[in-house]
Formats: structure tokens, C-alpha cells, sequence
């Protein structure tokens, strides 16, 4: 049988791994900050060491929005540290995190991570699949976003840094965040809010897209 993995609102398992800063328990690294765990077929593959150089370049963005970044992949910490020695991944010293999983104590809990979609049988030895993940999680430890894309295609952290920006917004504000929304973009009033509290609780004014059907559901605001 497949194994299931985290979805939306799920408590991120609280697993313990050697890293190349020492020994970590998840829930603990993370304390009040946001996380993102990104996980790794193996280390000093082609594709992820781009993705691990543009983290490291990106990690002064992150670390603005509070966002704490951890990689996992199954091998050494020896081979880990070597790997951070890429041009471009080790140059932010302390910005990036790369977690051994094969661990004893946590293995059940590292195998929702290499698993999050059933795609590897639960009767073979656990290893992360042949595709890249994110796990983007709350201060509460609460899965609020995942993406799982081939091996052949790398991430696009542009794209994670615009999904941060959107899920912090609308965590704080009664808003939501349109197709290509950008920050700084106006934003959508959440539809479970009536008009004259919105008005309120957005003194920059609330303005209604007209559509064919006259509802008037497309209710938009500058960004709070």
C-alpha cells in the first residue's frame, strides 16, 4: 500500500537529523519562524545544486520574511558539506541547512516527506523519490503549501518567494491573492466578508469588477 503524505494543514512531523550545523529537531529549528523544507533526490545532482546556489543567493529575501530554509536528502553530512562548497550555495554562511534523513529515530517521519503523493511503494527501503519538493510551513508548524515537480525541472524560487509573500499577506489580512498577483498589486476581499465591514477594514476603498452574470463577487482592494 502507498504511504500517504502531508496535506494542507497537517503539523509538519517533528523529526530529528544530523545537518551541516548539528544535530536538529524540526519543530525546534523552525521555533515561531515560517519554514520551508525543500527535499532532494541526492546530493551533487546537476539540477538541485542550481536550485541550492539560488537559495543561497535569495537568503537575505528570506530571512527578511522570517523564513527559515532547511534541505533534506539521504546522504552524508560529509558529502552535504562538500556539496555546499558549489559556487554559489555555501557563499551565505548559516542561510541554508542541508538535513541527512536516514535516520533511525524520525524514519517514519522523514518517509512523509519522500512519499507525499504515494508515488514509492511503503515496502521498499526508504529513499527520497526521483523528483524535488517544497513544504512551506506556518509558525504554528502547519503545512500551508507543497509542490512537487519533476527532477528534470528546477524550481522556480522567484516564484516561492512570490507564494511567501501571498501566504503571510492573506494569514494576516482578510484578503486573497489574485491569478499573477505580485506584491504590491491590489488584492481580492475575501468573499465571507460583508460590504460595510469591508469598507471599514479597508479605508483605501474597495472597488467591484463588473461581470456578465452582475454579481458582484470580484470585490478588489490596494494591498493592506
Amino acid at each position: 500500500a502507498a504511504m500517504p503524505g502531508l496535506l494542507l494543514g497537517d503539523e509538519a512531523p517533528n523529526f530529528e537529523a544530523e545537518t551541516t550545523q548539528g544535530r536538529i529537531r524540526f519543530h525546534d529549528f523552525l521555533g515561531d519562524s515560517w519554514g520551508i523544507l525543500f527535499s532532494h533526490p541526492r546530493d551533487f545532482t546537476p539540477v538541485c545544486t542550481t536550485e541550492l546556489g539560488r537559495a543561497a543567493k535569495l537568503a537575505p529575501e528570506f530571512s527578511k520574511r522570517n523564513v527559515k530554509m532547511i534541505a533534506l536528502s539521504i546522504d552524508s553530512v560529509q558529502d552535504h558539506l562538500s556539496w555546499s562548497k558549489v559556487r554559489g550555495v555555501g557563499r551565505h554562511k548559516g542561510s541554508l541547512r542541508c538535513c541527512l534523513a536516514l535516520k533511525a529515530r524520525g524514519k517514519a517521519h522523514t518517509e512523509q516527506y519522500s512519499r507525499p503523493v504515494g508515488q514509492i511503494s511503503s515496502a521498499q527501503p526508504l529513499t527520497l523519490s526521483p523528483c524535488a519538493q517544497v513544504f512551506i510551513f506556518g509558525p504554528d508548524k502547519k503545512l500551508k503549501l507543497s509542490i512537487l515537480y519533476p527532477a528534470t525541472t528546477g524550481r522556480n524560487f522567484d516564484e516561492i518567494l512570490r507564494v511567501v509573500d501571498s501566504l503571510q499577506l492573506t494569514a494576516y489580512k482578510k484578503v486573497a491573492t489574485p491569478v499573477d498577483w505580485k506584491p504590491g498589486d491590489s488584492v481580492m476581499v475575501v468573499p465571507t466578508l460583508p460590504d460595510e465591514e469591508a469598507k471599514k477594514l479597508f479605508p483605501k476603498g474597495v472597488f467591484t469588477k463588473g461581470l456578465p452574470s452582475g454579481k458582484k463577487y470580484l470585490r478588489y482592494t490596494p494591498q493592506p
